[in-house]
């Protein structure tokens, strides 16, 4: 893979125990409201980047922070992942509006997402 096979990191997701807190304080950080509001999710955009706290880790399970890579192609991102070592942990999906995400585990067990947008 190359640098041109990614439009860079422009998500990420944080697991949070609690939402209304986590809100809060993000909203302290960034200065700004939320810009999605709801019991499942919240999300802000800064700066180009988009900033989204999930409750309990959301169905995915996660534990720590997720940060999306931007990609053209996210089956042959994940083709070129895995042939490079690189283990499926969330096949590719979509999450509505014709957005696909995945995630993927390196070998040293970090989880790097990743977003295409149609």
């Amino acid at each position: 893979m190359t640098s041109a096979s990614t439009y860079g990191i422009k998500t990420v997701l944080h697991p949070v125990s609690d939402l209304a807190k986590a809100k809060a304080v993000y909203a302290a950080l960034l200065g700004i409201s939320p810009q999605t509001d709801s019991q499942y999710y919240v999300g802000f955009e800064a700066e180009g980047q988009h900033i989204g706290l999930v409750p309990g880790g959301g169905p995915q399970g996660m534990t720590s922070p997720v940060a999306y890579w931007h990609v053209p192609d996210i089956e042959a991102t994940l083709a070129g992942l895995t042939a490079a070592g690189a283990t499926v942990n969330e096949a590719a999906h979509e999450v509505g509006a014709g957005r696909l995400v995945a995630t993927v585990v390196d070998p040293d067990g970090n989880v790097l997402g990743l977003i295409q947008d149609q």
